[in-house]
C-alpha cells in the first residue's frame, strides 16, 4: 500500500493493488450495504437506506459511531461505472474510490479523503483536526477492500 497524497492538507489518500477486476472492486464500494464489510474507521456500522448499487445522484443513509451513534445521509457527486465512485454528506469533502485497471487483470484502488473543495483555511484546519485519524482509517479500510474483492472474485 502506498501514500499518495497522504501528506498534504488537501488530501489523504492511499492505495493498493487488488488480485480482482475493476468490476469487482466497484461492486462493492457502490453497494453501501458492503460498507461495514471493509470500514476500517470502526465508525461505519450498518446502511439505513439507499440502492443496492449506487450512481451518480444517488443519496444513501448510514449508521455510524464515533463516540456516540448517529445517521449520516450521503450524495454521489462523482461516478464513473468500474472507475470512479465518490460521496459527500452535508460538509464539502468527498469520500472518493479511483479504480485503474492493472495489466495482470488486476485493480489499483486510491482511496481519497478529498478536502479541495473547501477554502484553504478550513481545509487546512479540518487536515490538522482529522487528517492523522483519517490517514489511519483509509491505510485499515484499503486491505479489507482488497481482501473482500478477492474473495468475492474466486
Amino acid at each position: 500500500m502506498s501514500s499518495p497524497d497522504g501528506a498534504s492538507a488537501k488530501n489523504q489518500s492511499a492505495a493498493v493493488t487488488v488480485a480482482a477486476p475493476p468490476a469487482t472492486v466497484f461492486a462493492i464500494v457502490a453497494d453501501p450495504r458492503q460498507h461495514t464489510r471493509i470500514d476500517g474507521s470502526g465508525s461505519v456500522r450498518a446502511a439505513v437506506s439507499g440502492p443496492e448499487s449506487l450512481e451518480l445522484g444517488s443519496t444513501f443513509s448510514m449508521s455510524m459511531k464515533m463516540a456516540a451513534p448517529y445517521k449520516i445521509s450521503n450524495k454521489v457527486v462523482e461516478f464513473e461505472p468500474d472507475r470512479l465512485i465518490a460521496w459527500r454528506h452535508v460538509g464539502l469533502h468527498r469520500w472518493r474510490y479511483e479504480l485503474r485497471p492493472t495489466a495482470d487483470g488486476g485493480t489499483e484502488v486510491t482511496e481519497t479523503w478529498d478536502l479541495s473543495h473547501y477554502p484553504a483555511p478550513l481545509r487546512l484546519l479540518l487536515s490538522r483536526l482529522f487528517g492523522v485519524k483519517t490517514q489511519q482509517a483509509i491505510e485499515a479500510t484499503l486491505p479489507k477492500l482488497k481482501a473482500a474483492a478477492e474473495a468475492d472474485a474466486r
